[in-house]
């Protein structure tokens, strides 16, 4: 029977490791001689973005955190590889399992393979063709030396074959963070704070903006604001700020009364305000999953996408990052004129049963 170890490291890695971590936990119960170590990265270190994603979640306590947080992309990569080198050496495994596109996904992958132990990718495939992201450089380099591919979609599929890997190789399985979706939903808890308090269902929108594309240039960043405080028309904004673009919006002065900034929220609130928003905008990938499923309308503030499919069977429009294009968007919303969700693929809670029955006869 193989042993795993299952790698996390920055939030949205927490929402894709959970279904496997609770169905390994199942197996287990039927075959004992199934071992599998937790190992957190310790690229995202806060709290809010990490510790209350394994409350939450009901994830256990990592068997290893690495304390790779911080520095420059380059200080956190070769931090996480040499910590994760010295933990595979002290505790081997059969196979490392990683998750999406963050630093830890690529520098453990590589620490993984340098040691001749396998690698699996979870939500391997998918591609913005976007060089300048720098989760599209860790995609491509993981999935370069990646031994199993878990796909999320046929367009994964495609891109995976076109670089010459072969179907054998490719697990065409759905996606785990929507089964975490499903798993949860009936716990989601509307956020305490008085600035929540008086939100009416369909009556406000929520955002979340953190690439630099939009945030690290100041009169970008103050004219997509305006055009978003503009084409509300008033209603209620939710934004729950990134430190760097706290900072930069403090440097702009940028204020309105419906632009309700807040703290970082944990997964069950922040999608509980999802749920019952009016509409979305975002430049996160991850949302406009959660928000197609949950037939919220989604304007994703990007000029490329790795998940087409939430653009083609989802809520999800790709606006880009030139302000002056939101306003025909946000008149649609507004006047109740969006797509509706016709459903994904294999996106049906059943991801992680699909993942680790392929893992246990690998």
């Amino acid at each position: 029977m193989p042993t795993f170890t299952i790698v996390a490291g920055a939030r949205p890695n927490f929402m894709k490791i959970a279904p496997i971590i609770h169905q390994l936990q199942a197996q287990q119960k039927q075959n004992p001689e199934i071992k599998f170590r937790l190992v957190h990265t310790g690229q995202h270190y806060d709290k809010k973005m990490s510790g209350d994603f394994f409350e939450q979640l009901n994830i256990p306590e990592p068997d290893a955190n690495l304390g790779g947080g911080g520095g420059t992309q380059a200080e956190q990569t070769a931090a996480i590889m040499v910590a994760f080198e010295k933990e595979l050496m002290e505790n081997p495994c059969d196979l490392v399992l990683v998750v999406g596109d963050v630093t830890s996904t690529l520098a453990c992958s590589i620490a993984a393979k340098k040691l001749c132990v396998d690698v699996a990718h979870v939500e391997g495939g998918i591609r913005s063709g976007d060089l300048s992201m720098p989760e599209e450089i860790n995609r491509m380099v993981t999935d370069s030396i990646t031994d199993h591919f878990f796909t999320t979609s046929e367009i994964a599929n495609e891109n995976l074959r076109k670089s010459g890997f072969p179907d054998e190789r490719i697990h065409f399985v759905g996606n785990t963070m929507i089964d975490t979706l499903l798993a949860q939903m009936p716990r989601f808890e509307k956020p305490q704070g008085a600035i929540f308090d008086s939100l009416q269902t369909g009556q406000y929108f929520v955002m979340t903006m953190h690439r630099p594309a939009n945030v690290d240039q100041e009169q970008k960043l103050k004219a997509m604001i305006d055009a978003i405080l503009e084409g509300t028309k008033g209603l209620p904004i939710i934004f729950p700020v990134h430190p760097r673009t706290a900072k930069n919006l403090q440097a702009l002065g940028i204020s309105s009364p419906n632009l309700l900034m807040c703290e970082p929220l944990g997964y069950l609130q922040f999608n509980y305000l999802v749920k019952h928003a009016k509409g979305v905008i975002t430049d996160s990938g991850g949302i406009t999953e959660e928000a197609s499923v949950m037939n919220v309308p989604c304007i994703t503030l990007r000029d490329n996408t790795e998940r087409p499919e939430t653009i083609t069977l989802g809520t999800n429009e790709l606006v880009g990052t030139d302000p002056s294009k939101l306003k025909p968007y946000l008149e649609k919303i507004m006047s109740g004129d969006w797509k509706q969700y016709q459903g994904i693929p294999l996106w049906d809670g059943k991801t992680a049963e699909r993942i680790v029955d392929i893992l246990i006869k690998a």
